[in-house]
């Protein structure tokens, strides 16, 4: 290559990611870093306020990824919290109080809240200040945050590919150092994989160890979790500490503050290829292999594990998205006069018509979904953890997994892609993507996923941190 073309070359990268760190109240500080500056006075939480403001509105500029912004954002709690002054934003499938909740559909006009999320207010028990609201696709269904009219979110790595779903506005934003931690919930992989695509921490805790979702306790297998995006493993282990002081599930062993790796070495199981036959394309299998060469390096001991669900799964899980379509095409009128399912996109209409040509099969499908704790268990057997890729390939363009694609060739892509996350839900164990430790060759980051047993937060997080340690994450501002 020559110096010329390196140059074009330089330019064209500088021209696609987007990041807005700079020298202001935030600097480049993670949500715990942060607190303690305002702790400490070194910065007032109203600057801090005014200035996430200034940088969510520059990068949304560029990323698209705010439905609502707060015109005069300030401080919201009584000073305290773990996290008090830290700027977030919530993902728009979660109510704000006066802020109208739009769930990424074109299909009504969202009318304000009337009052907080049960998780809101977790959240904000936290000390955050809320800056607004992030966009996501339609009830959160897709792997990518694209819409059939209007802009998709970027990914701010590069700005040609997707940001993932369904919490995609808010790992954009994160990403870029607009905040250092946002709201991002999971039914799906939903926290993990747009965690994944722009090189974040994301863990989705244990059924039950947040407030349970509004939506997730309807179903009847409640596969939908609250949590957030971060740049830090101690930020994630920060914010599940101080929600736990808001809301401590009985039936879960105590948290408490994870600070830093455990002195214990774990058995790791080492599963590469999906339960659904989805091909691991090779920059993904060498991003989880080398993790494992590295936790061999740390005295970990990784031996090759297989998770045998039931070979109907897929089917089953694809079966049960069509049941929440058709759900919500059923019920919207309860999020604004004016539904219209008609007018839900291609994704959301073919999964609800893939439900209408199999409801009669819906009990044998809840099931076996529910017995594939089962095969989750058995798979645990003599392990501690088991790292698997988020994904089975990188991070797609734009366009490839747009709802306006055919819906046959749309579901096709999606289960190619989303071949590992969904276990974790439906058996409502934790699981957390962290980035591997180098981009692929075109600048993109691969996430790599630890999940764990029921309850099994303290062990993962502990992991994570020796990971983190051992090698920074990638970060853009870096880049």
């Amino acid at each position: 290559m020559t110096t010329s073309e390196e140059q074009s070359q330089g330019r064209e990268q500088e021209r696609t990611r987007v990041h807005v760190f700079r020298d202001d109240a935030l600097g480049d500080l993670d949500a715990v870093g942060l607190a303690a500056a305002i702790r400490r006075g070194e910065v007032s939480p109203a600057e801090v306020a005014r200035d996430a403001a200034a940088r969510v509105r520059d990068a949304d500029a560029r990323l698209d990824a705010v439905q609502v912004h707060l015109d005069v954002p300030a401080p919201q709690g009584d000073g305290g919290g773990a996290f008090a002054g830290v700027p977030t934003l919530v993902k728009d499938n979660t109510d704000v109080a006066g802020l109208p909740t739009g769930h990424g559909s074109a299909a009504f006009v969202p009318r304000p809240a009337r009052r907080h999320a049960a998780f809101t207010r977790q959240l904000l028990s936290t000390g955050v200040t809320v800056l607004g609201k992030t966009r996501l696709p339609e009830f959160g269904f897709s792997p990518t945050t694209e819409f059939e009219e209007g802009p998709p979110v970027r990914n701010p790595w590069n700005t040609g590919h997707s940001a993932g779903g369904s919490s995609g506005g808010s790992a954009a934003l994160v990403a870029a150092g607009a905040v250092p931690v946002a709201h991002a919930n999971d039914g799906g992989g939903s926290i993990r994989i747009p965690a994944a695509c722009c090189g974040l921490v994301g863990l989705k805790p244990t059924r039950g160890r947040t407030v349970p979702n509004a939506q997730g306790r309807q179903l009847p297998i409640d596969i939908v979790v609250d949590g957030l995006v971060s740049r830090t493993v101690r930020d994630s282990a920060a914010f599940l500490a101080a929600a736990e002081l808001h809301h401590r599930n009985p039936k879960l062993p105590a948290l408490g503050l994870v600070e830093g790796p455990a002195d214990r070495r774990l058995r790791i199981g080492l599963l590469v290829d999906s339960p659904n036959g989805a091909r691991t394309d090779d920059a993904t299998r060498a991003a989880v292999t080398e993790t494992a060469r590295r936790l061999e390096r740390l005295g970990h001991t990784v031996t090759s594990v297989e998770l045998a669900v039931d070979p109907r799964f897929t089917e089953d899980f694809l079966t049960y998205w069509g049941l929440l379509s058709f759900l919500i095409g059923a019920t919207g009128r309860t999020m604004g006069a004016e539904f219209d399912r008609h007018r839900m996109d291609g994704l959301s209409r073919g999964l609800r018509a893939t439900y209408v040509a199999n409801w009669r099969r819906t009990p044998g499908v809840l099931r076996r979904l529910r017995r594939t704790r089962e095969a989750y268990a058995a798979a645990f057997r003599g392990l501690d953890v088991i790292l698997s890729p988020v994904l089975a390939h990188t991070t797609p363009p734009l366009g490839h997994l747009s709802p306006s694609v055919p819906y046959a060739t749309l579901i096709e892509r999606i289960l190619a892609y989303v071949a590992f996350t969904p276990v974790n839900n439906v058996v409502g164990t934790p699981s957390i993507s962290l980035p591997a430790a180098s981009t692929t060759a075109d600048g993109l980051p691969v996430g790599v996923m630890f999940s764990g047993r029921p309850g099994a937060e303290r062990t993962l997080l502990e992991l994570a941190f020796e990971l983190e340690a051992d090698q920074p994450f990638p970060s853009l501002k870096d880049a």
